[in-house]
């Protein structure tokens, strides 16, 4: 099997290091570059074709959030952002610019192992406790946020409440007791009628009731 080739940046050499070490047990991932900032880890991708970039937030030069727009409208290069709770007001913008996802550094490598792997395999990943927390802040004190329902489908907003959870094509289609490519047409028809970009706006989307 090929392995999922994954860069690694992060300011801290501890969180550096230590991810490489934890990745490198593991035979399906290859960790080919290690980046102290946003600018090293673009300059690497923009000249070579990892998988999947595992970003800080907070980097000098280059922060995640400009890292992960540049690698998205520049590469095929899939951005997970490493969070921290301190980073949430940063972790939206990332998701806007095109992050497949984020989670917290202090995972156990089981998870962020899985984060990756269905990163490079084209789902969304989105860790409820950092999740709740950004719902909490996005939610406005005396207007409820809400999408255009008439737009869409009962079952399409279901489909669409479920990304927003973070599940995947295949725990949608059990959720939901249908084909998994059923759910990735309704996918499509959501990302068409919201004139979404990408997976992850959907779930931005119905968070906030916001395209952008």
């Amino acid at each position: 099997m090929e392995k999922i080739k994954v860069i690694i940046a992060d300011d801290n050499s501890f969180v550096r290091e230590g991810m490489k070490i934890i990745l490198s047990t593991y035979e399906e991932f290859d960790v080919v570059g290690l980046f102290v900032d946003g600018e090293e880890a673009v300059a690497y991708c923009e000249h070579h074709s990892p998988d999947v970039a595992l970003l800080d937030i907070r980097m000098p030069n280059m922060n995640g959030v400009e890292a992960t727009k540049i690698l998205s409208e520049k590469t095929n290069v899939k951005p997970l952002i490493l969070t921290t709770f301190d980073d949430d007001e940063y972790v939206l913008d990332a998701i806007r610019n095109g992050a497949r996802g984020y989670l917290l550094k202090n995972n156990d490598p089981e998870r962020i192992r899985d984060a990756i792997k269905s990163v490079y395999m084209g789902h969304t990943v989105m860790q409820d406790v950092v999740l709740d927390k950004i719902k909490s802040n996005l939610q406005p004190a005396k207007e409820e946020v809400r999408i255009d329902k008439n737009l869409f489908t009962e079952r399409e907003i279901m489909v669409m409440s479920l990304i927003a959870k973070g599940l995947s094509n295949k725990e949608i289609a059990a959720k939901l007791f249908m084909s998994e490519g059923t759910i990735a047409n309704y996918v499509s028809t959501i990302l068409s009628k919201g004139n979404l970009g990408h997976r992850t706006k959907i779930a931005i989307y119905y968070l906030t009731g916001k395209v952008d």
